[in-house]
């Protein structure tokens, strides 16, 4: 039988604090990066009783690095986020009273520590692919990392404690669940998820899994292979910042160029970008060099294409395609994210939390209305979730 959400009450709270006016620096092996970020004083705010900030997301804790965590009594409510109607931010909604999933024989059940925002769930809630998404109302959220307190009768390696992340939907696009990673508990399918890397915080797993499987899916898709060059079209987003690193210390990559704005250069050599170049300076198909592949995670495929040495692949997330470009939608794979975790335990490839965040469960809206402005660097996470 199928979950239902509670109602909405009159306990709904609509969220949407201002942003700080101070742009915070953070620290990334051994650099200090200042992002500027837009200012957002017209967002409307209301009051609401505050959730404590966790400030540094690189922080490791007890229950961070066990493995293991003690499971609690499962309640019939939780809170969550939800929204029944598209449309912009404010269809957002926090209700204290909505049914906790239940768990199909192949699912566990996931206390949720801490979820990520992706732009596919901008435009989930925009309803620009309504027709193949879920029954309104919606429990957004994609990434995951938490505590399994449930297994379904099917369920063959994961037990309750088990300390997991995960992207929670195998199909983006195709009938998303609806019940996501807002909330306090999600169920998901085992095969969707992977144990923890020990070494790495529950808020930076939640920011890895959608888009470290679709900066590896796409590698994969273009056959890159050890010695190739690359270029990454807006190399400190969430997945362009995973690209770089992949390429050059999973794939061997012999060069990596990527794009960011004039703040961002620093970052992108430190994550092992071999040429940093500034889009607000410089057009990089003007670029005498050519490279086997270029991988646009901002839109930019009509200019990408010029880029590409002859032969080589074009991989577009988003905008419209020119050949030889192609697109993909990632499908999530806890197989990756197993393959991966070893990269992960030895620091090889880290995980970038944005530094404006994480935000806490209070802030799901602004952080949705942060995330929508495109500016974030790295993973956008909500933490702490009650």
């Amino acid at each position: 039988m199928k979950s239902t959400i509670a109602a909405p009450t009159s306990q709904l709270r609509n969220f949407l604090p201002p942003f700080s006016s101070a742009a915070p620096s953070f620290s990334f092996w051994g650099k200090t990066i200042k992002p500027s970020f837009p200012s957002t004083s017209s967002l409307k705010t209301t009051s609401f009783r505050p959730v404590p900030l966790r400030v540094a997301a690189n922080s490791q804790s007890a229950a961070a690095t066990a493995g293991t965590t003690k499971v609690a009594a499962v309640p019939s409510e939780m809170k969550a986020w939800l929204y029944g109607e598209y449309g912009g931010v404010d269809v957002l909604k926090f209700d204290e009273k909505v049914a906790v999933p239940e768990v199909k024989e192949d699912q566990v059940l996931i206390k949720v520590i801490a979820a990520a925002l992706n732009p596919v769930d901008a435009k989930r809630r925009q309803g620009k692919f309504k027709a193949t998404d879920s029954p309104l109302p919606t429990v957004p959220g994609y990434d995951v990392a938490g505590v399994v307190v449930k297994v379904g009768s099917q369920v063959k390696e994961l037990k309750e404690g088990d300390e997991v992340y995960g992207n929670i939907n195998e199909k983006a696009l195709e009938g998303p669940k609806q019940f996501g990673s807002f909330a306090e508990y999600t169920a998901v399918e085992e095969k969707l998820l992977a144990l923890k890397p020990k070494n790495i915080d529950f808020v930076q797993a939640a920011g890895l899994p959608l888009a470290i499987e679709t900066a590896y899916e796409g590698l994969e898709r273009t056959g890159f292979s050890e010695g190739k060059s690359i270029l990454v079209l807006n190399g400190a987003g969430g997945v362009g910042s995973l690209v770089i690193q992949l390429a050059k210390h999973v794939f061997g990559a012999s060069k990596v160029a990527a794009t960011a704005s004039t703040g961002k250069l620093e970052f992108l050599k430190s994550l092992g970008a071999d040429l940093a170049i500034d889009y607000t300076k410089e057009n990089f198909e003007d670029l005498p060099e050519k490279f086997d592949v270029v991988y646009d995670a901002i839109g930019q495929c009509d200019r990408a294409v010029k880029a590409v040495k002859e032969g080589g692949s074009v991989v577009a997330l988003t905008g419209a395609v020119s050949p030889p470009g192609f697109r993909f939608v990632v499908t999530s794979n806890g197989e990756v994210l197993k393959k991966l975790n070893p990269y992960l335990d030895s620091g090889k490839v880290k995980p970038v939390v944005d530094p404006k965040g994480p935000f806490p469960f209070s802030q799901v809206a602004e952080a949705f209305a942060y995330i929508e402005t495109n500016h974030a660097t790295g993973k956008v996470v909500i933490h702490p979730i009650p």
